[in-house]
């Protein structure tokens, strides 16, 4: 870790963290990557492993200087841009060429970002001809296709530079205009953008859909993202927890503490509904948090993976210089320090639950706990990134027992995988939310009232049928280990259950209403983001009259009794001769809610 500055718990009580700390760890990170600068300036090469464009160096240069320009641009000094200016005189002729859809269109962007946060420090005092190479080669951004997706703001983003530098003007307007006008069609709603002709919404939604167009209405008074923003940050506020834990949801994880740049950019472009306090109390949280959990390797290196390496949380163009994405949370220091961001006390981030139709998510915030109920969301199927029906900020993913799975067992004992999610709607009630979606032959829907979540499914009568829940690293004390035994009425049903608990007092429990008979816990040595060995809470039985339906419990509270709700929970669903669609959901202070579950498309 880097020296840093003594806490200030007056004004962070949660955090002890300012932006003095916030600069340190900048100039931290900045002289670590140092040593592996070439001697021209134009490459940082870092240890590890090299990503399939292998443009690894050019990485390493734009993403540490859009580090060094936010710095700089926030008051820093001047020197930090030094070997940056030195590295552009020999840029053009060492980097990779911009083609159609290479990763260098991409570092074309962090590069013209740079410059133009520092223009007056840097890009004026560059020699005409040093001007006119580095220009040339941003230029290939503007005339190339980049990957349909977040990509194309690269190329907005360049535009938006040499159009204010008085270079290719129409040529750059008409990218920043293409780029902006691509994205449209992509936004659902709520706040949220699908990364994509897909329905994948992930935190690229905070670090590029979002950060773009209001880094260029910040610079350039181009488009106005702040209604959408301020829209986004309603639910996204929620996906972080008080520890400053985010979510693990999607692919890039290794970017980090990137997550916290949106709030940043909200406070930026005054299109936020959190408060000053709030904005750097989750903010600072989730870039302790990663630093206090081991991102950083003996040599001050962001490392590839999550709190240490994590090779399943990688994707191929994941490369050594790849987690430096994480450099556009300090957009935070271009507030200046006098701002409001920097200079309230903290507060509490936003508790609550956010249904949102457009995304097909229910996200949710109780504390110790904020967690995703996914109905919508899918990169591509059998990525388990996407697939699984829940996420959180304190479980991931398992690399070999799926977590948070349901699916169809067949006669060799292979569990269905999701298939391709089809948004079925999602809903509130006061403090209930919803999200439901049809897969491959399965129809389901999660309810979810404080930390019990309700996890319904149909499929064809007498399915074999197998759901898996919340995965913990390290547990111990199963709360209801091994198999239970055949219980219930001729459905399966009430009274098989299966929990464990991990060293830090969190339980997850599974909890079988209908369908279930048996309950074990499985073991997956390959573990999660989180640690390994990891146990996962498994229901299994016959689904006799198509219907399966279990409680799904992941509670922080170590004294807590979290299943006790969900003991008291009486599910009013039809009988094995089913004809009607619905299922009635009563809660132990008597509130009822009715939900119509569709017969599943057992041809899909």
């Amino acid at each position: 870790m880097f020296p840093l500055p003594p806490e200030d718990r007056t004004l962070s009580p949660y955090t002890g963290w300012t932006r003095a700390h916030w600069e340190a760890v900048a100039d931290g990170l900045l002289a670590a990557v140092e040593p592996y600068r070439s001697a021209d300036g134009a490459v940082i090469t870092l240890p590890g492993r090299e990503s399939w464009s292998r443009c690894d160096g050019l990485e390493g240069y734009a993403r540490t200087f859009l580090l060094a320009a936010f710095r700089v641009a926030g008051g820093g000094p001047e020197e930090l841009l030094a070997p940056y200016a030195r590295g552009l005189e020999s840029g053009p002729g060492v980097w990779q060429p911009i083609e159609d859809r290479t990763q260098p269109m991409v570092e074309a962007a962090s590069i013209a970002l740079s410059l133009w946060l520092t223009r007056e420090r840097l890009w004026d005092r560059l020699s005409p001809a040093t001007r006119e190479r580095v220009a040339a080669y941003l230029a290939g951004a503007l005339r190339h296709e980049p990957v349909d997706n977040n990509w194309w703001l690269f190329p907005a983003v360049v535009g938006g530079f040499l159009s204010a530098a008085g270079l290719l003007a129409e040529e750059a307007d008409a990218a920043v205009e293409r780029g902006l006008a691509r994205i449209e069609p992509w936004y659902a709603g709520d706040g949220w953008y699908a990364d994509g002709d897909n329905r994948s919404f992930d935190h690229y939604n905070g670090w590029a859909m979002h950060l773009y167009p209001a880094l260029l209405a910040h610079l350039a008074g181009q488009g106005s993202p702040g209604p959408r923003l301020r829209r986004f940050l309603e639910s996204y506020a929620l996906t972080f927890d008080q520890d400053g834990r985010m979510l693990y949801h999607g692919r890039s994880l290794t970017y980090r503490f990137a997550s916290a740049t949106s709030l940043f950019a909200g406070a930026l472009l005054e299109a936020t509904p959190l408060s000053p306090g709030q904005t750097r109390r989750i903010a600072s949280g989730v870039l302790r948090r990663f630093l206090d959990e081991g991102a950083l390797s003996p040599e001050g290196l962001l490392t590839l993976g999550w709190h240490g390496p994590h090779e399943p949380s990688l994707q191929s163009y994941s490369g050594s210089a790849s987690p430096y994405w994480a450099s556009k949370a300090f957009l935070g220091l271009l507030l200046p320090a006098g701002h409001p961001v920097w200079t309230a006390t903290e507060e509490p981030g936003p508790t609550g639950l956010a249904a949102l139709p457009g995304p097909g998510l229910v996200v949710q915030h109780t504390g110790d706990v904020a967690r995703l109920l996914n109905h919508g969301s899918q990169h591509h199927p059998g990525d388990p990134l996407y697939d699984r029906y829940a996420y959180s900020t304190r479980t991931a993913p398992t690399t070999g027992v799926p977590d948070n799975h349901f699916g169809v067992v067949g006669p060799d004992g292979t569990v269905a995988e999701r298939g391709t999610i089809t948004p079925r709607g999602t809903g509130s009630a006061g403090d209930l939310a919803w999200a439901a979606s049809a897969g491959a032959g399965v129809e389901s829907l999660s309810v979810i009232r404080g930390a019990v979540e309700v996890r319904v499914h149909r499929v064809a009568p007498g399915s074999a049928v197998r759901q898996s829940g919340w995965a913990l690293v390290a547990a111990a004390d199963p709360a209801d280990q091994g198999d239970q035994g055949d219980q219930g009425d001729q459905a399966g049903g009430p009274g098989v259950r299966v929990g464990v608990r991990d060293g830090d007092g969190l339980v997850s429990e599974l909890v079988a209403m209908r369908g279930y008979s048996r309950a074990h816990v499985a073991d997956d040595s390959g573990g999660s983001a989180f640690g390994a060995p990891a146990a996962v809470p498994v229901l299994e039985g016959v689904a006799a009259d198509g219907w399966a339906v279990s409680v799904a419990v992941l509670d922080g509270d170590p004294a807590g009794t979290p299943s006790a709700a969900a003991d008291d929970i009486t599910l009013t669903v039809p009988s094995a001769a089913v004809t009607a669609d619905e299922i009635t959901l009563t809660w132990p202070d008597g509130t009822r809610h009715t939900f119509q579950v569709r017969t599943p498309d057992t041809a899909a």
